[in-house]
């Protein structure tokens, strides 16, 4: 029984613990479900605000986007009615251009057809001018022939006058004749002898006055033809003329290169002149340095020294005398140059080298300011253009005109005359023989052997009296005018003197009755003589004397 009892007890207890623990289990499970569902709801709530959100962030978003699609139609829209509108303006301005460009044209044509109707007008008064003149010398001409006939049937009368009368005369000569032979009881034979003598006499008169006519028409006829020849020359013959100066410029880059071209102490710039011989002049000039030298050679050998140095920058006294060295090898190659450059210009070949430079240095020679070698190649130029006209050889007078100054180049160097020294090196470098004689002759023309000093000559004459050709100071200009007058004053007889052409020549006015024309030669000639003896002047000066004689008489 207790057996069973504690079966049941034990069967209870199970049961209950079953029910305990099914109730504990539900009671759990409620409790979890209750959380489930809080956890359920509280999910719903925020999925349901997320949705809430989501749904009002995608409104405002799609807001947004919204505007700022309309706001970029609004800018593109703008944007292509500003575009529309420019395009329409420029349509318009090129339609206006269009407009007035044919307005122009229309303008154009109108002003060209008043023109041609203007011309055409002008035309039309120039026919009937023309054909109004035509008329008109119609009508003199046959009045003119009128009168020609007249004038014929007036001649032919005088001539039948004329011939009438000269059979008269000749019947009044031979009784003239009759009545001589009667009077001067003469035959036939001695009164003809006597009218041979007498026309002897005459034509003797005749002849001396027609032998002076002639030798005058020929002096005439010399001249002028002696004036076209030189006045071909010269205008055929385009040279340019210059004076070189006495100082050369150098520019530098900055002011203060100057100093650097003294040195310290002034060593550099006291180096350059002992080394080069040329003066520096440092002043107030901006950026450039004068260099100041007589001798041109001096003064271009320094000008390229001093520019190399200035472009390296070392300056310095070793440096300098390195430099000058160099400028002076570059000097002997730019007047070979120089040289080749004027024989080339004058048409002039077969010199030799050694000629060459010293035409090259002829370059850096002036004579009154006139470059000599510019001079040389335009007397070269000069001589062949009037050997031409004279039928002499054109080649050799350019030669002989080209190297006629030839010794200028060293004269300064050699004792002599430039004619002397030119001529002893025509013979050293075997010049031909006309062209020596040209060039120790061209100032001698007495002792000339050929034609060649001759045109030099001329040719000289003419290179030096161009205007500008030749510089001098005005008061050496004012001087010479003064001497002109006062050598030419001094004569006895001369009553005024002028100076005029620049000092080309001096026209002297003499007293008719102390000077007469025979002694008015022998004054001109008088005059000139001294001139060349007491005066320096280029080219050559004429001497012109002028008598003048006048009978006045009044009528009362």
């Amino acid at each position: 029984m207790s057996g069973l009892l504690y079966a049941i007890l034990a069967l209870v207890a199970v049961a209950a613990g079953f029910a305990v623990g099914y109730l504990l289990r539900r009671a759990r499970d409620q409790e979890v479900l209750a959380q489930a569902e809080a956890e359920g709801r509280a999910i719903r709530e925020r999925a349901a605000a997320e949705a809430r959100a989501a749904t009002d962030r995608g409104a405002e978003e799609q807001r947004q986007r919204l505007a700022e699609a309309r706001a970029q139609l609004e800018t593109e829209f703008g944007r292509a009615r500003e575009q529309f509108e420019a395009d329409a303006q420029r349509r318009q301005a090129a339609q206006a251009q269009e407009l007035e460009r044919a307005r122009a044209d229309v303008e154009e044509g109108r002003s060209t057809l008043r023109d041609a109707r203007e011309e055409l007008r002008r035309d039309r008064e120039k026919v009937e001018q023309i054909e109004e003149r035509l008329t008109r010398r119609g009508e003199q001409q046959d009045a003119r022939a009128l009168r020609l006939d007249e004038n014929e049937e007036r001649l032919d009368q005088r001539v039948r006058e004329l011939d009438a009368e000269t059979e008269r005369l000749q019947e009044r000569l031979a009784e003239a004749d009759r009545r001589l032979y009667d009077v001067a009881q003469l035959s036939r034979e001695q009164a003809v002898a006597q009218v041979l003598e007498q026309l002897d006499r005459e034509l003797e008169r005749e002849k001396a006055v027609r032998v002076r006519a002639a030798i005058e028409q020929a002096d005439a006829d010399a001249k002028r033809r002696s004036q076209d020849i030189l006045a071909q020359a010269i205008q055929r013959s385009a040279s340019e003329v210059s004076a070189a100066i006495s100082v050369s410029v150098v520019p530098i880059p900055s002011d203060a290169m100057k100093g650097r071209i003294i040195g310290r102490e002034g060593r550099n710039i006291r180096a350059f002149e002992a080394i080069t011989g040329v003066d520096v002049i440092i002043d107030d000039t901006p950026e450039a340095v004068l260099l100041s030298s007589f001798n041109p050679m001096r003064r271009e050998v320094a000008k390229l020294a001093l520019a190399e140095l200035v472009g390296d920058g070392r300056i310095h006294p070793a440096r300098i005398e390195e430099v000058v060295q160099k400028a002076q090898q570059e000097m002997q190659t730019y007047i070979r140059e120089r040289g080749d450059e004027g024989a080339l210009e004058a048409d002039v070949v077969g010199i030799k080298p050694g000629m060459i430079q010293l035409l090259g240095r002829m370059h850096f020679r002036t004579s009154y300011g006139q470059n000599i070698l510019k001079h040389s190649v335009q007397v070269a130029h000069l001589s062949g253009l009037i050997a031409v006209e004279l039928g002499l050889d054109v080649a050799m007078a350019r030669r002989a005109g080209l190297l006629h100054d030839i010794g200028k180049s060293i004269d300064r160097e050699i004792e002599g005359t430039h004619t002397e020294i030119g001529a002893q090196l025509g013979r050293r470098f075997g010049e031909p023989r006309e062209v020596i004689d040209a060039i120790y002759n061209h100032h001698d023309l007495e002792r000339a052997e050929t034609l060649y000093p001759v045109l030099v000559n001329a040719a000289d004459a003419i290179s030096a009296a161009r205007p500008g050709a030749r510089r001098e100071t005005l008061e050496t200009y004012l001087k010479r005018l003064e001497g002109l007058e006062s050598i030419a004053t001094s004569f006895p007889g001369v009553e005024k003197s002028y100076a005029i052409q620049a000092g080309r020549e001096i026209r002297i006015i003499v007293e008719p009755d102390k000077v007469d024309d025979a002694s008015a030669v022998l004054l001109a000639r008088d005059i000139a003589q001294r001139i060349e003896r007491d005066m320096e002047y280029p080219g050559q000066v004429q001497v012109t004397v002028v008598r003048e004689s006048r009978a006045v008489e009044y009528a009362r």
